[in-house]
């Protein structure tokens, strides 16, 4: 039997998430970004059975959630200016902003797992990601770069 080597993962690298090359390492993964999306996609297998796919609905997910939150962040003031108090209001674009800031903390720690699932090695001293030989660089097959 092989021995499994843990591979370098980037700084952003989800801590309930184990290293790839690690025992289970892609059943981590997947309980990881499934609690990213929203519960009712736990019902298709589809998703387990392919990570890859999970990755990428769990991407468009964040990437939804972030585009809300700064829509919300742009329009509250016009929006609810002249109905709430000036004190809510900065409440609430406090609350978009710190949502907004975790949102796309997130969005890089789905694509860094992406990117490991995809069978990708991050690289430390360059910070980026190479892929097994015959793969295009992240810029032209990876959509959300």
């Amino acid at each position: 039997m092989g021995t499994l080597t843990a591979q370098p993962v980037p700084p952003q690298w989800p801590e309930q998430v184990r290293r790839p090359g690690t025992p289970e390492w892609e059943r981590s993964a997947v309980a990881w970004l499934l609690d990213q999306v929203p519960g009712e996609w736990r019902a298709y297998e589809v998703l387990r059975r392919h990570p890859t796919l999970l990755a990428r609905l769990a991407a468009g997910q964040v990437a939804a959630s972030l585009e809300a939150a700064r829509a919300g962040w742009r329009t509250l003031r016009r929006d609810f200016g002249r109905d709430l108090p000036p004190q809510v209001v900065e409440e609430a674009i406090a609350a978009y902003e710190l949502q907004g800031a975790r949102l796309a903390e997130l969005g890089r720690r789905v694509a860094a797992v992406e990117e490991a699932l995809r069978g990708r090695t991050w690289i430390p001293g360059a910070g980026r990601w190479t892929g097994p030989p015959g793969t295009p660089p992240p810029d032209r097959w990876s959509p959300r770069r």
